[in-house]
């Protein structure tokens, strides 16, 4: 490999990433219909051309923006895991983690995908098999903070549940600020995990 492909190499890379950044952001602010290869390559800085050269279509840019939001995603989870407080409040934290995960940009930017692939067999075909592998890290993560043992009778339905409460938790506020509730739901809730798992 030659020392000029190199830097040609990384500028394509760079150049893919701000394409993937620009078309989450653009999902978030219009939502999957409003999101056009027009509109990313304009939001990413990036020429027409150059971008159709990446993503011939919208939807390779939107599989491909998929497996950045998969990613994103399991990044920004483990990295919240890692600074989790130990003792007491660790329950309370783990929720707190899940509940802003899944209020967060690129929970918004995955729903629209979920939505748009209900109806769209190519784009499920991409989100399906993504959406299994978080649920499961997701779930592994969840397990693993709030030292939950699943060996017991009823403990994996517990975190499944803990889960779909902060998923919908996160689907409502989508809609309106919904904080101030979700602080609460989930004191309560630690409460509850924190006596069934005792």
């Amino acid at each position: 490999m030659t020392s000029s492909r190199i830097p040609q190499e990384e500028r394509s890379r760079a150049m893919r990433l701000r394409l993937l950044e620009a078309t989450v952001e653009c999902l978030v602010e219009r939502g999957y219909s409003g999101t056009s290869t027009t509109l990313v390559s304009e939001r990413a800085g990036v020429s027409r051309g150059a971008q159709l050269h990446h993503f011939p279509t919208k939807n390779d840019l939107v599989v491909a923006a998929v497996e950045h939001l998969t990613e994103l995603r399991g990044a920004e989870l483990a990295a919240a895991v890692d600074v989790l407080p130990t003792g007491g409040r660790r329950t309370r934290a783990v929720l707190t983690m899940l509940g802003d995960h899944f209020a967060s940009p690129v929970f918004t930017a995955a729903l629209e995908l979920w939505v748009a692939a209900r109806t769209d067999a190519v784009l499920l075909s991409a989100v399906g098999p993504l959406e299994l592998r978080v649920g499961r890290e997701v779930h592994r993560l969840t397990v693993e903070a709030i030292g939950a043992d699943e060996s017991k009778s009823g403990v994996r339905e517990l975190v499944q549940a803990t889960l779909d409460l902060v998923r919908g938790l996160g689907l409502a506020n989508t809609i309106s600020d919904d904080a101030r509730r979700r602080r609460r739901i989930l004191d309560h809730w630690a409460d509850v995990l924190d006596r069934e798992l005792a």
